[in-house]
């Protein structure tokens, strides 16, 4: 092999390279910033130093019970304190966390648990019951339980599972135990599952390097650090920590010496109370919390002067939302990701020539999904047959395909979705998009929730974004309904503002004036839409109840 004449006659060392991990941005929060808050909950408020040695000692704790590189150690909370510090003990000890849904049925926790051979559960006493029977389904009595009982929340506290609680837990630990960082950068660091709608969840594998760059990638994208005059940022963490490890935030807030505020119950008065008594900065949360804030009543709001700046992912806000939400101060940026990308990895990052446009013309470009973060190195629609990305003409449909350091190592012992995940040296997504002239993302439906009536391809996004014009349609929902001539037709699940007495009639007149006929809905129902505990709406759900009803 041919010397490089670069070739400086000295190997890689730990002078000069080091493993990519959030540890070391977290290393840096103790150095740095140690008597700055790291997050305040309640009563409760704590330093980036007082975190630091709860998160050693949850390592330490882990370790002298046998628990370390490659365990798997599962945890059930809402956004409260030991879900954070567990974000950093937990990996401190070498093991992978495993942040569960805490919506899911007992079940389908039993089935994580089961299959990521989780050796410990950090939950939340609130959630007993359900837990409880998991716990029964599973069997498995060496698994170690680690209670927590929530002291800041006003509901009743649960039946104790395990043989300590958390704080307890933590006295085991030693605040000196020598924890040591990752031996390679692809090591695991979370186990996150994907919801499971026709089928197991899969285990999604994160691995060190990502999370690390996906923490840095947020403070390049967003103006997520402090201003040098001793201002930092304040997050309000409305993205569940379970969801993705909360995009990230909980490793980014480490490299800046950020706060969190955390909020176990997203409710607009909660909402507005954090914003009002922590001045918070920055958020992000799907388009449902945007509509809660800006739907809040008047008592419910707190006023504040200050921009906030917002991410919102999910579905495309609708127009008057994006008017409503920017007209009460909040600076929103509309990203896309899923758990296999660790969140937000495109943005949809506002040009000056936009400011020409007029506000609906603005809405319909700030709705789409942008452009790949910094820290994602190829983003494409392409046909996934061919591999061939569409003609840049807004029109084309093809899938999401991603490539990058941010995407997931794989599926979790699932070796086959894994490969056809992969397929062709891209991640598919399964997201249909169009790839627009100015090389911006917009994304047309999920694989499955296009409908396709006599032959024609029928995006339920655009149908949504119709709906939405109309000021007293709250929210919709549009998905296939099996038809005997047609094949499939648009329908419509419908939640309309307080007040309104919009009918099935109002509604078909409404969208013949902003879609082609055949992309009209034929069937309109008024009902509450499902939602997961990140606020997307459960299509499939709704699939179920037409196809039931068919």
């Amino acid at each position: 092999m041919t010397k490089s004449p670069f070739d400086t006659d000295l190997d890689r060392n730990k002078a000069n390279h080091e493993v990519l991990t959030p540890l070391t941005l977290f290393n840096r929060a103790l150095d740095s910033f140690p008597q700055r808050p790291a997050y305040v909950y309640g009563q409760t408020r704590r330093s980036w130093g007082e975190v630091h040695e709860r998160a050693t000692r949850l390592a330490s704790a882990l370790h002298q019970r046998g628990i370390g590189k490659n365990d798997t150690v599962a945890i059930i909370a809402p956004n409260i304190p030991e879900m954070f510090d567990s974000h950093f003990g937990v990996p401190m000890s070498g093991a992978v966390l495993n942040p569960i849904n805490i919506r899911l049925d007992a079940e389908t926790i039993s089935y994580i648990l089961s299959h990521g051979q989780a050796k410990a559960l950090i939950t939340d006493t609130r959630f007993a019951p359900v837990v409880k029977e998991a716990l029964a389904i599973l069997n498995k009595p060496d698994l170690l339980v680690v209670d927590i009982d929530d002291l800041e929340t006003d509901e009743a506290p649960g039946e104790r599972l395990g043989e300590s609680d958390f704080e307890a837990f933590l006295e085991t630990g030693s605040p000196d135990h020598e924890w040591q960082l990752p031996d390679d950068e692809w090591d695991a660091i979370s186990l996150n599952y994907t919801s499971g709608t026709t089928s197991n969840p899969k285990g999604v594998v994160v691995h060190h390097r990502g999370a690390y760059l996906i923490a840095l990638g947020t403070n390049a994208s967003w103006p997520f650090a402090h201003d040098g005059q001793g201002n930092f940022p304040v997050h309000m963490y409305v993205v569940p920590l379970f969801h993705c490890n909360g995009w990230g935030h909980v490793w980014g807030l480490a490299a800046n010496g950020g706060m969190s505020a955390l909020i176990r119950n997203v409710t607009a008065k909660n909402l507005y109370t954090a914003i009002a008594e922590h001045r918070v900065t920055h958020f992000g949360g799907a388009p449902v919390v945007l509509s809660m804030l800006i739907n809040a009543t008047d008592e419910e709001r707190k006023p504040f002067d200050w921009p906030i700046q917002a991410y919102t992912a999910a579905a495309p806000p609708p127009p008057s939302v994006m008017r409503a939400i920017e007209a009460l101060g909040f600076r929103l940026t509309h990203v896309y990701g899923l758990t296999e990308t660790y969140g937000h990895v495109t943005e949809c990052i506002a040009q000056s020539e936009w400011a020409a446009l007029d506000d609906e013309g603005m809405a319909d470009m700030k709705a789409r999904q942008g452009v790949r973060f910094a820290v994602m190195e190829g983003c494409m629609v392409a046909d996934p047959e061919t591999m061939q990305p569409v003609p840049a003409d807004g029109e084309t449909i093809g899938e999401i395909m991603l490539r990058g350091n941010t995407v997931m190592k794989g599926y979790f012992r699932n070796r086959q979705a894994t490969r056809e995940a992969f397929a062709g040296g891209w991640f598919h997504t399964g997201d249909l998009a169009v790839m627009h002239p100015n090389g911006y993302l917009g994304i047309k439906d999920r694989a499955k929730d296009i409908i396709i009536s006599g032959g024609e391809n029928i995006s339920s996004v655009e149908i949504e974004a119709a709906l939405f014009k109309h000021p007293d349609i709250e929210t919709a929902a549009v998905v296939a309904k099996p038809d005997e001539k047609w094949g499939e037709t648009p329908c419509a699940f419908i939640e309309l503002r307080d007040g309104s007495t919009l009918t099935e009639d109002d509604i078909v007149t409404h969208c013949r004036a902003h879609l082609a006929g055949f992309k009209v809905p034929k069937t309109i129902i008024f009902q509450s839409l499902p939602r997961t505990s990140t606020g997307k709406i459960q299509k499939f759900a709704l699939r179920e109840q037409v196809r039931d009803t068919a």
